[in-house]
C-alpha cells in the first residue's frame, strides 16, 4: 500500500536517489556471516542476525564498532575494520539478491516519463567498490547514472554531501528529487539537501521510520514503479 504523508506530485520527480542495503537488495545474510567471521577470527562470541541487522545502514565502520559493542581499543577496531572489509569483499554475493518487483519497478520508472529524463542513482553508507559491484553483478547497473558509496565523500549518510553532488552533477534542483530508503539515515539525508522522501517499510530497519516519517511510505517493491509510473 501506498501511503502518503505529505501530498506532492510524483510526475514532478526527475531524479531518485536510492538507497542500496534493505532498499534495492537484501544483502542481510552476507552482512551477518562476515560480522560473525569477524568475531569469531577475534575470539569473541557471535551475534545474532536480528542484532547484526540493526547495527546496518551507517557504514562499515559504524557497524564493526557496533558489533564489539563499541570498543576503544583502536588497533583492534582497525583490525577488526580490515577483516570484516577482506572477508567481506570475498563473500559478499554468498546469498545477496535484488528484492522480488525492484528489476520491474526500475523499468517501469525508466520508462515512465522519457522526455523528462528521469533519472536514477544509488548512494550508499556502503562502501563504493563492493557497492558497484553489487549492483553490476546483479544486472542493475544499466539503470543508474551514478552510483557511490560510503568512501565516495568525506562524509556519510545523513550528512547531504552526496545527495548534494548527485543534484549538481546531474543537473536538476532538489525540488524535482527525492531520496529512498529502508530507515531514518535516508530520510534524514533527504531532508538535509531538501528533496522529498520515500520510505520503504519491507527493509531493514522499518521501525525507524517511524521516528523520522517520510513523505511518503510503501511496502512493497513493486509499489516504486506504481508511484512513480
Amino acid at each position: 500500500m501506498i501511503r502518503f504523508l505529505r501530498q506532492f506530485d510524483p510526475r514532478t520527480i526527475r531524479l531518485l536517489v536510492f538507497d542500496l542495503d534493505g532498499t534495492l537488495i537484501d544483502s542481510r545474510l552476507d552482512l551477518i556471516h562476515s560480522i560473525n567471521a569477524m568475531l569469531r577470527h577475534f575470539e569473541r562470541p557471535e551475534l545474532p542476525g536480528n542484532v547484526i541487522a540493526t547495527y546496518v545502514g551507517d557504514g562499515a565502520p559504524a557497524l564493526v564498532s557496533r558489533a564489539l559493542a563499541g570498543t576503544h581499543d583502536e588497533p583492534l577496531f582497525r583490525s577488526a575494520l580490515e577483516y570484516f572489509l577482506g572477508y567481506y569483499r570475498i563473500h559478499k554475493l554468498d546469498h545477496t539478491t535484488v528484492y522480488a518487483g525492484i528489476p520491474e519497478a526500475l523499468t517501469r520508472i525508466a520508462k515512465s516519463s522519457p522526455d523528462a529524463q528521469r533519472l536514477m542513482a544509488v548512494l550508499s553508507n556502503k562502501p563504493v567498490n563492493p557497492s558497484r559491484d553489487i549492483v553490476q553483478a546483479l544486472g542493475l547497473g544499466d539503470f543508474f547514472v551514478r552510483i557511490y558509496g560510503g568512501n565516495s565523500f568525506t562524509t556519510k549518510k545523513p550528512d547531504p554531501l552526496g545527495v548534494q553532488t548527485i543534484l549538481r552533477e546531474m543537473d536538476v534542483p532538489a525540488a524535482q528529487a527525492i531520496m529512498i530508503g529502508d530507515s531514518s539515515v535516508d530520510v534524514l539525508t533527504g531532508r538535509n539537501a531538501g528533496l522529498l522522501t520515500c520510505g520503504v517499510t519491507y527493509g531493514f530497519a522499518p521501525h525507524t521510520l517511524e521516528e523520522v516519517p517520510p513523505d511518503v511510505l510503501i511496502e512493497m517493491p513493486r509499489e516504486l514503479g506504481e508511484l512513480f509510473r
